[in-house]
């Protein structure tokens, strides 16, 4: 009983921060005015909330910054360097594949300038660096770093990468108008949202975001203080799929449509196979590096 509510203990947390945001959020367009929808706000809020209780969180629960993966200044930018590296090595293959089996087609709509790709180019890194930097501190530095005081690696290792995939999918499609918000609007949009998760057709991408957590979990967990290399290597995966969605469109009439899921277009079946084989490739590398040693 005591593991099955520390497992589930993120959950409950997650749930605090949402029916806070919800609150928050009411209060919120009550004084700004309908600004944006009510969904949004709240989605928004519990992503924040959730970013700044990584503070009070790291200090309750007695972690250091080494202790969530942070190297030296020095060291952590070269991991970053060598982690966006890896991201090219493991995702540029699928994209070329994707690219080749016609699911991605070129946009033949759009029009490029220097200036345009430049510009493209330079704000897709700076949003997968900020993704990158947030969701690692938060599921493979703090999350991860507490949960293996309780369990094994393994089952540390799962549980971290489930919370990343599944978070993914928080979200609630609804429209409540303003006129017609009261206090409970929030929690109805917030119900919808974690309901999501009982969504049949998110299955595929909620399994190839599984694997990629846990091929992420694996670097931060066998090469010490390295949360530089797993956000290097996270950033540079969103940047080559924002790049990938700009450039091309997912052909509907692909014979190999499968291979991708509606999520974005790229995570999917054919991802989740990639990185479980390069996966497999690295531990039996680890694994005869230590029979060497």
């Amino acid at each position: 009983m005591r593991y099955l509510i520390i497992a589930l203990a993120p959950l409950a947390w997650l749930l605090l921060l949402a029916m806070s945001a919800c609150l928050l959020g009411f209060g919120l367009l009550q004084l700004t005015g309908d600004v944006l929808p009510l969904a949004k706000v709240v989605s928004r809020l519990t992503l924040i909330l959730l970013l700044i209780s990584i503070f009070p969180l790291r200090k309750a629960l007695h972690l250091s910054w080494q202790d969530l993966g942070f190297a030296t200044c020095p060291v952590f930018f070269r991991q970053v360097g060598y982690g966006f590296l890896l991201a090219v090595i493991t995702l540029l293959p699928v994209l070329i594949v994707l690219y080749g089996l016609d699911v991605h087609v070129w946009d033949l709509s759009r029009v490029w300038t220097l200036a345009k790709i430049v510009e493209k180019t330079g704000l897709a890194l700076l949003f997968a660096l900020l993704i990158a930097i947030n969701e690692e501190i938060l599921f493979r530095g703090l999350l991860l770093s507490a949960l293996r005081r309780h369990f094994s690696l393994v089952v540390a290792i799962a549980i971290s990468s489930f919370y990343y995939a599944a978070l993914h999918f928080l979200k609630s499609r609804g429209q409540i108008p303003y006129d017609q918000q009261t206090l409970s609007s929030g929690f109805e949009l917030m119900a919808e949202a974690f309901a999501n998760w009982l969504n049949p057709d998110i299955v595929s991408a909620l399994i190839a975001l599984f694997v990629v957590g846990v091929f992420l979990a694996i670097l931060r967990s066998h090469i010490p203080q390295s949360l530089g290399l797993t956000i290097g290597c996270h950033a540079g995966w969103v940047w080559q799929i924002k790049l990938s969605k700009d450039l091309f469109n997912v052909n509907p009439q692909a014979d190999y449509l499968y291979l991708v899921s509606a999520y974005d277009g790229v995570v999917g079946p054919l991802v989740s196979v990639w990185l479980v084989i390069a996966i497999m490739v690295w531990l039996k590398m680890q694994q005869k590096s230590v029979i060497r040693a």
